[in-house]
């Protein structure tokens, strides 16, 4: 008796849940109150909100006096638009037969939500955030809902609904901020990214697979210094900091490129250094440089990061600075001023030179030449011993005179003074 009562109270429910629905068939607000929402190219239904279901009214536009539909349509308390377009936007008023204000209501159309555009970045191997786009405007309010979970290996399914992989919420940071952040995420595993798009007229979702090691990109190095180096016209020294949102941990490191041109010349040289500084050898004598840094995983996870703000900085004009003598202070030589009648020293140019570098020193020019004289010389010295060897164990035909070798005496030894007729 007791389990047909409690099947005969299901049937009531469902039966009373049905009714109110069909009373109610009005759309519930999303959003402000006395706001409802359409999509454009479709038929809209208003309702009255301040009469009950059925109940006939009459409705205007507001501001207007002419009636939009009668009571005697036959719709009770809604008002059908067909193919509802901009035009029919607007608020609208409902008054029962009385004449009183039964409610107003206020129409918006747009468009349902569609999938959004969504990437991912990792700063650092701990944590990543992705942000999204709207693939399409909709017009209307819209909320993403975010969440990610860690995908377990194929054929795992008895992992596949553990608590240990998910899903949790992505937390927007900031809040309705269109970027949310994942914290404590493993470098080796994968996540599933979920955005979902939704506004009145539906939702829409995006699925993502990342991993760590493909969508690592640090952020660019920090505190860029460039300095000139005393005495040594054609060489500046860079500086640099790891950024500040990665870790410094012996397993986890970062290499880096650098870039550096003359103030006259577009094109970038680049080198890689081995550390956080490097020394700049072929730079163009009185002319500020630009330098730049960028940064990525030294196993090549990822791709390299943004380039860091440019540091500028001219190579040194002065002499070697003097040696200080033990006990002694410092040779300081006087400036010398320049004499009014003496011409000023040239600017350099701003404009872009259309000539290339010559980055080329003249001591390495002189240790190039050395060597080529060196390699030169043995050259000829190996190809003559090789010829006299050649020559000398070049076997005699039987029918010729023999000649004598290239290391063979030229006078006979009978022939000699002195020597005995045998």
């Amino acid at each position: 008796m007791s389990s047909s009562c409690s099947g005969l109270s299901r049937v009531l429910v469902a039966v009373a849940t049905a009714l109110v629905s069909v009373s109610s068939s009005c759309p519930q607000a999303w959003g402000p109150p006395g706001v409802q929402y359409g999509q454009r190219g479709k038929s809209m239904t208003l309702c009255c909100p301040g009469v009950t279901a059925g109940t006939p009214v009459s409705w205007f536009r507001d501001g207007e006096t002419r009636l939009l539909q009668g009571p005697d349509s036959g719709l009770g308390h809604e008002l059908v638009l067909a193919l509802a377009d901009s035009t029919d936007e607007g608020t609208y008023m409902c008054r029962t037969l009385d004449g009183a204000l039964g409610g107003m209501v206020t129409l918006q159309l747009g468009y349902p939500p569609a999938r959004p555009v969504v990437s991912c970045r990792a700063a650092d191997y701990e944590n990543f955030s992705c942000t999204w786009n709207p693939s399409q405007v909709s017009g209307l309010p819209t909320r993403y809902l975010t969440s990610y979970r860690k995908k377990t290996v194929p054929g795992a399914d008895g992992q596949r609904m553990s608590p240990s992989t998910g899903p949790w919420p992505c937390p927007q940071d900031p809040p309705a901020a269109a970027r949310c952040v994942v914290h404590g995420a493993e470098f080796w595993s994968q996540y599933r990214i979920n955005v979902t798009e939704v506004n009145p007229l539906g939702a829409s979702t995006r699925l993502l697979d990342v991993s760590l090691q493909s969508i690592l990109r640090p952020d660019p190095p920090q505190g860029l210094r460039v300095e000139s180096v005393p005495g040594y016209p054609r060489r500046l020294r860079a500086s640099w900091t790891y950024p500040a949102s990665w870790p410094r941990q012996p397993h986890f490191l970062l290499k880096f490129r650098l870039q550096y041109r003359p103030v006259q010349h577009p094109a970038w040289s680049m080198v890689e250094p081995a550390g956080l500084e490097e020394v700049i050898t072929d730079a163009v004598a009185g002319l500020p440089h630009a330098v730049r840094v960028s940064a990525r995983d030294f196993l090549d996870a990822g791709t390299w990061s943004a380039w860091s703000p440019e540091a500028w900085g001219t190579p040194s004009t002065g002499p070697l600075p003097k040696e200080i003598p033990a006990g002694g202070q410092p040779h300081m030589q006087p400036e010398e001023n320049p004499q009014p009648d003496s011409p000023a020293p040239p600017r350099p140019s701003l404009l872009p030179d259309p000539r290339p570098l010559d980055h080329r020193d003249p001591l390495e020019q002189m240790a190039v030449l050395a060597s080529l004289g060196i390699f030169s010389f043995l050259g000829l010295a190996a190809g003559a011993l090789a010829l006299g060897l050649w020559l000398r164990l070049k076997p005699v035909g039987k029918d010729g005179p023999q000649k004598p070798g290239f290391l063979a005496p030229m006078i006979p030894v009978d022939k000699l003074p002195g020597a005995p007729n045998l």
